[in-house]
């Protein structure tokens, strides 16, 4: 007797590893391992989630309206075309989805985020990998892969997990060169710990273009992880096709209170855009003072930095030396950065901590 066999294309997923929170031998030790905001959470998304925890008999409601009204009103967007969801990898999931089936493509690059190629693989599309320049993403290389099978593009921008950055020229180069019939999704997840000048301009994209969809997060700059908030926005009929499929209640009443309060405070968002702008650039500057001993940070306009390790201290030693020192990083042999961790801006201490100890790690190797 045969058992149900999942599909092939199923039993191709790696599936996603996240960050560790414990060490080998059990430890809760400081946790640079997901880009969590090492401020925390605004106090008025606290209080508001407090508040909406007195009603856990209702269901949420289903069109989180005024969420989307709250998003609308703070980028100027029509709340219509605003779509939500389980954090941004569901939306990624949904274009996935939508846009895509067995026999068709979708384009990500190399060192992209993890989730495009499970996106991918869940739906029997196949996984079209774009060579990176730099660790990052090369426009002419990725535009080199479009085929007639191409039916959606994932970029991450800054890009997850290496930090690198398109300009606003660039992205409005990728979109240019796409066919009409492909679906650009621009993975907006660290987008507010840009300056303001540093816009790529995709939510002007998204306003105008028929298809472009861009996708952004409450977890990160935020401090909403706990609760799986994400937000796109695109194209009426996009938006549509995407709620088709979405999942039905997929906001919790509570994470919808806390989402519109924490866009409201704007002064916990330039808190933790200066904190996290003033200890990566320190952090930057200390892993180039490292040079000698093979250490290089890639440039980073996210919440993170990549480091390689290209000398005697290799990536892996250096993960599990901090791990016993008290630090979890992200180490990526999954993805192909077998030289590299990623080490999320933590708090003053301890990002001087994580340096202090691959100082140490790397005079003793």
């Amino acid at each position: 007797m045969t058992a149900p066999q999942p599909k092939p294309w199923i039993q191709a997923i790696a599936p996603y590893v996240p960050g560790r929170a414990t060490t080998d031998d059990g430890r809760k030790v400081a946790k640079l391992s997901s880009n969590e905001n090492p401020l925390g959470t605004s106090p008025a998304a606290r209080a508001a989630f407090d508040g909406a925890t007195r009603s856990l008999e209702r269901y949420p409601d289903a069109s989180a309206a005024a969420l989307r009204e709250a998003i609308a009103a703070r980028y100027d967007l029509d709340p219509a075309r605003v779509i939500y969801g389980t954090g941004s990898d569901e939306l990624l999931h949904l274009a996935a989805g939508a846009y895509a089936g067995p026999g068709d493509e979708i384009i990500h690059v190399r060192y992209g985020f993890a989730v495009y190629e499970i996106a991918t693989r869940r739906v029997g599309a196949v996984p079209v990998i774009a060579p990176d320049r730099d660790h990052g993403t090369d426009i002419d290389a990725l535009l080199a892969c479009v085929s007639d099978k191409t039916r959606v593009v994932f970029v991450a921008n800054p890009n997850n997990p290496t930090g690198t950055f398109l300009s606003r020229a660039e992205v409005a180069r990728l979109h240019a060169g796409l066919p009409s019939d492909v679906l650009l999704v621009l993975d907006q997840a660290y987008a507010e710990y840009l300056d303001p000048d540093e816009d790529d301009a995709g939510l002007a994209l998204a306003m105008t273009e028929a298809n472009v969809l861009v996708t952004r997060t409450f977890s990160k700059i935020h401090g909403l992880a706990a609760e799986r908030i994400g937000w796109g926005y695109g194209p009426a009929p996009v938006i549509d096709a995407m709620h088709r499929i979405r999942a039905p209640f997929n906001v919790t009443a509570a994470g919808q209170a806390a989402a519109i309060a924490a866009l409201g405070d704007e002064g916990f968002v330039e808190a933790t855009r200066a904190h996290n702008r003033h200890w990566r650039d320190w952090f930057e500057r200390e892993i180039a003072a490292l040079g000698n001993a093979g250490l290089v940070a890639v440039p980073s306009k996210a919440n993170f930095v990549l480091v390689r390790f290209t000398g005697q201290l290799t990536a892996e030693a250096a993960y599990h030396g901090l791990m016993d020192a008290g630090y979890i990083v992200r180490w990526l042999p999954g993805q192909g950065l077998p030289d590299a961790l990623r080490i999320t801006i933590g708090t003053e201490k301890e990002t001087r901590g994580v340096i202090a100890a691959l100082r140490e790690l790397a005079g003793a190797a």
